[in-house]
């Protein structure tokens, strides 16, 4: 009862308790415990989803044309894709925020009260692979699974051989219908069949990632380079 106690402590030094009732002075304490505990999972949550970026929707680049439908981003904020298992694919150049609008989607489901995983899908598959070997993939998988959102960074960055390819195939298999993804890339969704090779299961894959999530295009100069050139224009 850490929130309890803390604000039992807190109200020793506050004369004003003494004008609260017994039972007005009780749903304080309450109150205090149920606002942190929220605040302990929340923060429980956005450290075991290893985001990125520590980023927030209301933190992103507003002056700045990036080809955002920021009508489409306030809904997705409101967390409705997840109670319905959609999934969202960000795809633009590099350093035009794809990642930060992912870790800020993430981040804001984690204070919603959904667990999220963020992972560099590379890196992802190559712990798979390892876990293949010491007989705990599965294992890995149901831990997957079990998220409500699960965030692959820079997908296409080199092709998916057999197992990696095999193992998203399983992946999308678990969450499709079940639970959301959001993918990020820096190639568009059209390339996506030859990253992925073998039609059959490059088909089977589009078929339950595309067709019905929302997508994000984004556009425009490097925000890295604007924010280096700022800088240098500062200096000067």
């Amino acid at each position: 009862m850490l929130g309890m106690a803390n604000a039992f402590e807190a109200s020793l030094a506050n004369t004003q308790r003494e004008n609260l009732s017994c039972d007005e002075f009780l749903s304080v304490l309450v109150d205090a415990e149920h606002d942190d505990r929220t605040n302990r999972r929340i923060e429980r949550n956005i450290r075991n989803a290893r985001f990125r970026y520590k980023a927030s929707i209301e933190e992103l680049y507003q002056d700045v044309d990036r080809n955002i439908n920021r009508s489409l981003l306030s809904r997705l904020a409101s967390c409705t894709y997840l109670e319905k298992a959609e999934s969202i694919l960000i795809t633009g150049s590099t350093g035009i925020g794809k990642s930060y609008i992912a870790s800020a989607l993430g981040n804001q489901a984690c204070v919603q009260g959904y667990k999220v995983f963020y992972s560099n899908t590379r890196r992802l598959f190559t712990k798979l692979k390892l876990s293949k070997a010491d007989g705990s993939y599965l294992k890995e998988l149901s831990r997957l699974e079990k998220t409500d959102l699960l965030i692959l960074d820079d997908f296409g960055l080199q092709e998916l051989d057999a197992f990696a390819r095999n193992a998203l195939m399983e992946i999308i298999e678990d969450r499709h219908g079940k639970k959301s993804i959001i993918i990020v890339s820096q190639l568009p969704v059209t390339l996506w069949y030859e990253i992925i090779g073998e039609e059959t299961i490059a088909d089977a894959i589009m078929d339950r990632i595309v067709h019905d999530a929302y997508r994000f295009d984004l556009q425009g100069e490097s925000l890295r380079k604007r924010r280096k050139a700022s800088e240098n224009n500062t200096i000067v």
